[in-house]
């Protein structure tokens, strides 16, 4: 076996562990949910469930997996259902942001002139920004809620894309192939969409990934800071933020979503690293020289 695919394998593995943990993940946000006995926002006989710790029982006969919050929630309905939403809003974010910034970097990347100057002048400025102020600053103009996270995740996270799509775009259109096409009389527009872009978006798919984490985290910043997705709708970092003047009595409220949301993070991490790194062996596999036969 060649040395370059043994140290791929350990890293693979990774990859195959963290594309599992999300997938278990996001069957555990579709089902439980719907297998609970009550809601997640249902708060009954508050005095006889509150605060009870794991694995335990409360008056009312009731078991708990992850304990109860101070208003008698179960934490582990509660944890899932706030799943949907970070995830979601991840996802969303993610995505929105990054078909934006791949229009966009398409179009600079490939006709150039004066849109690819003011773009990359927007772009520049936007980074020059920290990102948590600029969502701080949006999110308290538009006012908090789940549309608003998303709109304003999307908006601010399309600059790394567009200019990793620019730089692979201005690097496809010189190829042979695409002078070729265009000696053959195929329209611009097409032979962008059909020939030029396809070939360039390994680093945006890579990005994207990655993103789909950075997204989460930021969006459970928001809802900590009560600027995200408001109570009673659950959402991990709303969770935490819930749960922090209970840490030194009832730390499983808080610690929950902040385990899950780690996991979470890590695991959009490893898979975006061994996406980077498949590629970049790939790119090495098919500049090297074939062997003599």
């Amino acid at each position: 076996m060649p040395s370059s695919l043994r140290s791929l394998m350990p890293r693979d593995l990774r990859v195959k562990a963290s594309l599992a943990v999300l997938i278990a993940m996001a069957g555990a946000a579709l089902c439980v949910p719907l297998l609970a006995s009550t809601p997640s926002t249902a708060i009954g006989d508050v005095l006889a469930t509150r605060l009870v710790p794991p694995f335990s029982t409360d008056r009312l006969g009731h078991w708990h997996l992850l304990g109860t919050d101070a208003f008698g929630r179960d934490v582990f309905v509660r944890l899932w259902s706030a799943a949907r939403v970070s995830l979601g809003v991840g996802l969303a974010g993610s995505l929105l942001g990054g078909t934006l910034g791949v229009a966009l970097g398409a179009i600079a990347g490939w006709y150039g002139g004066w849109f690819d100057r003011l773009i990359g002048a927007v772009s520049d400025a936007m980074l020059a920004i920290p990102r948590l102020v600029l969502l701080l600053v949006i999110a308290s103009l538009w006012g908090p809620g789940v549309e608003s996270v998303v709109t304003v995740l999307a908006l601010t996270g399309w600059m790394s894309i567009m200019r990793l799509v620019r730089a692979e775009v201005q690097g496809v259109a010189v190829l042979p192939y695409v002078e070729g096409a265009r000696a053959l009389g195929v329209a611009s527009p097409r032979l962008l969409r059909a020939h030029v872009l396809p070939n360039a978006l390994t680093s945006a798919r890579v990005a994207m990934t990655l993103g789909v984490g950075n997204a989460m985290l930021l969006e459970s910043g928001l809802s900590f800071l009560g600027l995200g997705v408001q109570p009673p709708a659950a959402s991990w970092g709303n969770m935490i933020a819930g749960g922090r003047e209970w840490l030194l009595v009832a730390p499983w409220i808080a610690l929950s979503p902040g385990v899950l949301l780690v996991m979470t993070v890590v695991a959009c991490t490893v898979l975006g690293d061994g996406l980077r790194l498949s590629r970049g062996a790939s790119r090495t596999a098919s500049r090297s020289p074939s062997p003599a036969a």
